[in-house]
């Protein structure tokens, strides 16, 4: 880099990128304080959260879906089943997949969980008009669609635009 070419943060795509990150960092901090007293942390609210919306999921379908990698799953995916969450049962069809299942317990704790996730969240934004959320996340739905194509078929290195 030369003296006349400006730094990467002084750029307003990098300030906002960053400042994204910081904030999806800063929440997740903040939402693991708030479960706390639940004895659960972000990656496994992940989990539950998809097995309230889809009952029954297999555990493929619900690696495909989830915001934690295989591997954090296939550690937490266990626990949970130990302390009485969820419950992996054999599908009726195929004996090789099994379906996931959340328990009592797991769907209160779920229903707790959200309603402290849905405050932290309209705490956080409470103060930013609607029309400015729905701008957000057509933004990051885009980032994140690039960035899944990126991943299938990487993209040629993009210079200054």
């Amino acid at each position: 880099m030369n003296k006349n070419q400006s730094l990467p943060w002084d750029h307003p795509r990098f300030r906002s990128w960053i400042a994204v990150a910081r904030a999806c960092q800063l929440m997740q901090q903040s939402l693991g304080r708030a479960l706390a007293h639940l004895d659960i942390k972000p990656p496994h609210l992940d989990i539950l959260v998809n097995l309230f919306r889809f009952e029954g999921i297999s555990q493929q379908e619900l690696a495909r879906k989830l915001l934690v990698g295989r591997s954090n799953m296939s550690m937490l995916l266990p626990q949970m089943e130990k302390r009485g969450l969820i419950e992996r049962r054999d599908d009726r069809l195929d004996k090789r997949v099994l379906r996931l299942h959340l328990t009592e317990e797991g769907r209160r704790v779920t229903e707790e969980a959200m309603t402290i996730q849905t405050a932290l969240i309209d705490r956080m934004l409470s103060d930013a008009p609607i029309e400015e959320c729905e701008a957000i996340t057509v933004h990051m739905e885009r980032v994140v669609s690039l960035l899944i194509q990126e991943e299938r078929e990487p993209l040629e290195p993009v210079g200054d635009q």
